[in-house]
């Protein structure tokens, strides 16, 4: 008979590790048993679905709430660290799984709670492995910071582009054909300018008509200006890998390509003695 020491590593083995035909089985199962439960919250965002089967889409989902909830126990049993798994990213997505399930059995007015039960999309990640390529994200998340600067300054000149437009549309067309005020000329020109264009209110002098097409032509021309600057950055941070971390000794500029023998800022040798030797 196995020792509750023995019992609880061999569980450990199966839940935590893909390594072993166990462990491979259970994430089978365990991603069938996600998919499943996320199919069953689909089907009950139908109105006419829920209005016929409402109580055995209901008994289906205290099911595998009492399912998830079962894992989850077993994992904490079985976890070397429990508390360490239960405040790990994936320990509070298998606890954001059933905790609306089980507030809504203990609260009515934790059942609009339940729509939370989607975030089970994201154990798929743990199942199928997917994490290792999350990393990538830090491509993006270089690409962000690299171009924070460029995208403020971006956005508030957009800012006052609006704020000028929409006054002007406010003036020229007035409360009578729908500009009642600054804020909704400001909204007019927000959706003008991303090309959007809800139609909701509309120019109807000859001169509101003017102002709208050259906003309308400015959105077309300053849309692709922000996915210009963050692929550049982005594009610049997928070759920092390629590139040589080599300070230039006149102006400092580092990350230069590899092999280059001098800056692509200044121009003055990088490594003047060998440069100098050659």
């Amino acid at each position: 008979m196995d020792t509750p020491q023995s019992l609880r590593q061999r569980i450990y083995t199966v839940i935590f590790h893909t390594d072993t035909p166990a462990g491979q089985r259970f994430d089978n199962l365990l991603l069938l048993a996600i998919m499943a439960s996320l199919v069953v919250v689909m089907l009950d965002s139908i109105d006419s679905i829920h209005q016929q089967f409402a109580p055995q889409i209901s008994v289906i989902e205290w099911a595998f709430t009492a399912l998830f909830a079962i894992e989850y126990a077993v994992r904490l049993y079985s976890s070397p660290k429990p508390m360490r798994y239960a405040f790990s990213f994936f320990g509070l997505i298998d606890l954001l799984a059933i905790l609306p399930g089980i507030l809504a059995l203990f609260f009515a007015d934790a059942q609009y709670l339940l729509i939370i039960r989607v975030i089970r999309m994201l154990r798929v990640f743990r199942v199928l492995k997917l994490s290792p390529y999350l990393r990538q994200a830090n491509f993006l998340m270089t690409a962000l910071r690299g171009s924070k600067q460029k995208i403020i300054v971006f956005f508030a000149c957009i800012a006052t582009l609006v704020t000028v437009f929409g006054t002007l549309m406010y003036v020229i067309e007035g409360p009578k054909h729908g500009f009642t005020s600054i804020p909704t000329g400001i909204y007019w020109a927000v959706v003008t300018l991303t090309t959007v264009g809800f139609g909701d209110i509309v120019p109807k002098t000859a001169l509101g008509q003017a102002l709208s097409t050259l906003i309308m032509i400015t959105g077309y021309s300053i849309i692709a200006v922000p996915t210009g600057i963050f692929t550049a950055e982005l594009a610049s941070a997928m070759r920092g890998g390629d590139q040589l971390n080599h300070d230039c000794p006149v102006c400092a500029k580092n990350n230069h390509d590899h092999g280059a023998a001098f800056c692509n800022r200044c121009g003055n040798p990088l490594f003047p003695r060998q440069t100098e030797q050659n």
